[in-house]
């Protein structure tokens, strides 16, 4: 297999990668077969699952400009994958020029695409880090330069939370954020469940198990178990809900039955 010239040396290209699937389904092109091939076989069980990223990615631009309404213009994007149109920076800088804004992630290839995408940006900056060392996060050198903790920021956990097991504590680790967090600051948050999927949850099963075979474990969780990741915060009208109802900007009807499959919520920081 070949190494293109964007993929970091350090990287083994013979194993899949998330942030590399999600990028094959949102139809961008740094990805490699042993991607497409995960990201097919997955959707032999759940087709769907384009459209569930689309949603993703539609909410997350509602929300950043929902923020930016609110009078935040920075932003802590947590588990950002790789960089595809309409990035949180693009969408945050044109509605407010001046937004700051910290990619984080730890797969190799979306930290190094982003330094690409980036080059150049006064205002935004990529970390490589791991949601499940929030201090690590904190304290690093990008978040000091670009984020002032003592102001609102924009946390973005967005299809992130259900790759982290419970056996790594995400809801301490969102907690940890969140103490370090000035009043007034959002948590942008979407996740996976079985609820709303257009689907018996015995076919889902059958993509969950792809990312348990590449030993990235899709943790489908309910909308309870959802709900408590916002604890400490006060939920922003509509609450959590199927992403395509949180403050939609078309018909909800009009979608894709498949973007209804999870939930989305924006909480604000008492």
């Amino acid at each position: 297999m070949e190494r293109p010239a964007w993929a970091p040396r350090s990287i083994d290209i013979s194993v899949p990668s998330v942030s590399r699937i999600y990028d094959y389904y949102l139809g961008g092109s740094h990805n490699f077969e042993v991607d497409r091939e995960a990201a097919r076989k997955a959707m032999t069980h759940l087709p769907g699952l384009p459209k569930i990223m689309q949603a993703n990615r539609a909410f997350m631009r509602r929300a950043v400009r929902y923020a930016v309404g609110t009078g935040i213009d920075q932003f802590l994007d947590i588990g950002s994958g790789i960089p595809t149109f309409g990035n949180v920076h693009e969408v945050a800088q044109a509605a407010h020029p001046g937004s700051r804004v910290v990619y984080v992630d730890h797969d190799p290839v979306a930290v190094a695409h982003s330094v690409a995408v980036l080059e150049g940006a006064e205002d935004a900056d990529v970390l490589a880090a791991d949601l499940r060392k929030p201090q690590e996060i904190l304290s690093s050198p990008q978040v000091e330069r670009l984020i002032d903790l003592n102001r609102p920021v924009a946390l973005l956990l967005v299809a992130i939370l259900h790759f982290v097991e419970d056996t790594d504590d995400p809801y301490g680790a969102v907690a940890q954020l969140r103490d370090a967090l000035a009043p007034g600051s959002l948590l942008v948050l979407t996740h996976a469940s079985y609820e709303g999927i257009p689907l018996p949850p015995e076919r889902a099963e059958g993509a969950v198990d792809v990312y348990k075979d590449i030993r990235n474990p899709l943790i489908m969780r309910s909308r309870d178990e959802i709900a408590r990741f916002f604890e400490g915060y006060d939920m922003v009208e509509p609450g959590l809900v199927p992403m395509p109802h949180w403050r939609p900007e078309s018909a909800p009807e009009d979608e894709d039955p498949y973007a209804f499959a999870g939930f989305a919520g924006v909480g604000i920081a008492a």
